[in-house]
């Protein structure tokens, strides 16, 4: 029997460890038929370790969305493994530390820019770095955490994975013509070394899994991994712009 992703060709970028959604999303992503091409940032030799641990190779690429020459030439470099493209994940996110923990107040604009260009802009980089392999039912998925209210200690992160739901959209408009997908998958909190960053990340960890209804396993990615694989596979072919939830249900239930 086919896998759900059978014959794709996917990008996917932001594997740090082998705790990352995105690592997982790559493996699920091989399970069900995908060639994946990832993409690090920083130590390329850690990301190529951790490479070796999905069900197949797959090639690593260098990939600092701040570096125009690197987004420039990305589509040259994938076109090396690939001969297109028929998904992208955008997993990708950062935020100085003077922009976390309750320091919301005194972030200073040039530590702000950086959270707003790594975590938010560069959805849009990354779209239109791929878009030259991109074909008609090609889907683009990015990873948010839903932020239609403040979180303790998320401060400017928050606000960037806002303005990247709103990037979403745009794109969504802008590349729906060309047949192009874009969907954001808000996860419900998971123990990575990202997660880690945040300063009393442990409150998100203990509400969690009492208040959402199927319940939460922080420790457990497999469940947005395959939500992610769902939105990248051709089985949503009308849906672009939308926030997709995977978080146990915690988003609909009131306190």
């Amino acid at each position: 029997m086919a896998g759900l992703l059978e014959g794709k060709r996917l990008l996917v970028t932001g594997v740090i460890t082998d705790a990352s959604i995105a690592f997982h999303v790559a493996r699920a992503a091989q399970e069900q038929g995908a060639q994946v091409v990832l993409t690090g940032f920083g130590r390329l030799s850690l990301v190529e370790r951790i490479a070796g641990r999905l069900p197949q190779p797959a090639p690593v690429l260098e990939l600092d969305v701040q570096n125009q020459e690197q987004l420039d030439s990305l589509a040259q470099r994938v076109g090396e493994h690939v001969d297109g493209l028929d998904g992208v994940l955008h997993s990708i996110g950062f935020a100085p530390e003077s922009c976390l923990g309750g320091e919301f107040l005194n972030a200073p604009w040039e530590d702000v820019a950086t959270a707003m260009q790594v975590s938010a802009y560069s959805l849009k980089s990354l779209a239109v770095a791929c878009r030259p392999l991109l074909g008609r039912g090609s889907s683009i998925v990015g990873m948010d955490f839903d932020n239609r209210q403040a979180w303790p200690g998320y401060d400017w992160m928050g606000v960037a994975k806002s303005a990247l739901e709103s990037v979403c959209r745009y794109l969504a408009r802008d590349l729906g013509p060309d047949g192009i997908r874009v969907n954001l998958v808000a996860a419900g909190p998971v123990r990575t070394m990202a997660a880690r960053s945040i300063p009393g990340f442990d409150a998100f960890e203990a509400a969690w899994d009492k208040r959402a209804p199927l319940g939460w396993d922080i420790d457990d990615p497999t469940p947005v991994a395959r939500t992610c694989c769902a939105v990248l596979s051709d089985w949503l072919p009308a849906t672009t712009g939308s926030m997709i939830w995977a978080d146990g249900g915690f988003h609909a239930i009131g306190v």
